[in-house]
């Protein structure tokens, strides 16, 4: 599987000629969508989820399909009846060609007086590979009950701290963690972040923390 940094919380898996996008929001480049088999989005948050990107995508290939929760579905299921599919925590499909478990509920508290929304995860594997999977979790610090390989890791937000950031790393127990959710970090923010989940920082459990900008890509 090869990953793909997008712009601030996207990535894009890619296999055998398939492309799976996760999170195309409005701090991800306009076409980060384009070209997708599949995406997946995690809540309705405008970095996660822009509707003009996700419509370009599914316009630009008519087999594209879409899988996330009911409050972004309900937004493009019209438009494109039969290719936008609702999931919830606990669910598991198929999508271009990747197994897809569905972890998570809630999203993460930025403030007692701001009501929280529903905010799903994805683990994701090949449907003929072996062991752990990539996860995102979307705005949340969602431990899947499963093992996870690469940890898509949020950094930075209005929700967190980074004793959180790092006590979620040592939680989940990736093999590497990538960070995304990064886009409101100047690079000041983000050599303090790096040092901080880096050997001269409080540990990670021995995962490997890795920083790619957006449009550089790895070999998982």
């Amino acid at each position: 599987m090869e990953l793909t940094k997008k712009g601030h919380s996207c990535v894009a898996l890619h296999r055998d000629g398939r492309t799976l996008v996760i999170d195309p929001g409005g701090f991800s480049e306009e076409d980060a969508a384009v070209g997708a088999d599949a995406v997946l989005v995690t809540h309705e948050h405008p970095d996660h989820f822009d509707e003009g990107r996700l419509r370009a995508a599914l316009e630009a290939n008519p087999g594209a399909e879409i899988w996330t929760l009911r409050s972004v579905a309900e937004r493009l299921s019209a438009a494109f009846p039969g290719r936008v599919h609702t999931v919830g925590n606990g669910d598991t499909f198929t999508a271009a060609g990747f197994e897809v478990e569905v972890h998570g509920e809630l999203h993460a508290v930025i403030h007692p007086d701001i009501p929280r929304i529903t905010n799903v995860g994805y683990a994701v594997t090949y449907a003929d590979g072996p062991g752990g999977a990539v996860f995102h979790p979307g705005d949340a610090l969602t431990v899947p009950n499963r093992p996870v390989d690469t940890l898509l890791l949020p950094v930075h937000a209005p929700w967190s701290k980074v004793s959180e950031v790092v006590d979620y790393v040592r939680e989940v127990a990736p093999k590497v963690a990538y960070d995304v959710h990064d886009g409101l970090l100047s690079p000041f923010g983000h050599a303090i972040y790096g040092r901080m989940l880096g050997p001269n920082g409080p540990g990670i459990g021995g995962a490997e923390h890795v920083r790619l900008a957006p449009g550089e890509s790895t070999t998982l």
